[in-house]
């Protein structure tokens, strides 16, 4: 991996000027890029899924790993001709494909034990994040990037102004932490927040299809008039007969709620 060309001169030579309709904030530091990939534990024998790699920085930190195959998913076609000069050099265990992550089911791409480790772009992260949380079981691990106040969301506890259905849908199904945060000027170009990366272990339980769809009608519900008593948001549900059921108080707000209180509702849905 020594040998390999500075990654400053791959984006020249290829033209990658990060686009802002792409969310692209390229990471070069191989030190940020290092801690990332061992944020996600011990790859030895894993399969790796990154989204959206760019010019190849974690790519290249991935590939310095014991990871079994690293298997990136690039939209932009500048980016995709680097990753496949980069598989080039480095060989099969770099695997490149070309789409839209967002409809693509990456269970489906490599075998498990499988892990997604992802600098994801900004504008798709949080649709990124609900696909994949779907299929939480399938999933060892994932390590993901996010803007700072994304991923304060995704980690918030209740009753505080950042908790709501992020935090509801990441919680039920998996632990999270933040990892690691990143100031601006770790990227190119510098965007105008701080990022972090969270780690998301799935629980080991994990809720029938059915449930998740039912959950995620609950939580956009509940949290769609933050403003409202849960009587009035869940009035579409079943409102204060539903509390009832669950034994809530109908005055409560959303955010009051704990993940445990949003499970016993969406299993009497």
């Amino acid at each position: 991996m020594t040998d390999l060309p500075p990654l400053r001169d791959v984006i020249g030579r290829h033209g990658l000027d990060p686009r802002k309709s792409l969310g692209q904030h390229f990471l070069l530091d191989i030190n940020l890029t290092a801690r990332i990939a061992r944020a996600a534990g011990d790859l030895t024998g894993r399969h790796v899924l990154e989204v959206g790699p760019g010019p190849g920085g974690l790519t290249r930190a991935l590939l310095a790993s014991p990871a079994e195959t690293v298997t990136v998913i690039e939209v932009d076609p500048r980016a995709v001709a680097i990753m496949e000069e980069l598989a080039s050099q480095t060989g099969p265990r770099l695997r490149v494909i070309a789409g839209d992550a967002l409809g693509m089911d990456l269970t489906a791409l490599v075998p498990a034990p499988r892990q997604i480790i992802a600098n994801l772009p900004y504008n798709v992260a949080s649709p990124l994040l609900i696909g994949w949380l779907r299929q939480a079981a399938l999933f060892e691990r994932m390590t993901l990037m996010f803007q700072q106040e994304v991923a304060e969301r995704i980690c918030a506890v209740p009753a505080t102004s950042a908790y709501g259905r992020l935090a509801v849908l990441s919680q039920w199904l998996c632990r999270a932490e933040i990892m690691l945060r990143l100031p601006p000027d770790a990227f190119v170009p510098p965007p105008k927040v701080w990022s972090a990366v969270v780690g998301f272990t799935p629980h080991a339980t994990q809720p029938e299809p059915d449930l998740f769809a039912r959950m995620e009608r609950l939580t956009a519900a509940a949290f769609g008039q933050r403003r409202k008593m849960l009587r009035g948001a869940l009035k579409p549900l079943g409102g204060e007969a539903l509390l009832a059921k669950a034994g809530i108080a109908p005055e409560r707000r959303a955010e009051t709620l704990s993940v445990e209180e949003f499970d016993r509702l969406a299993r009497l849905l």
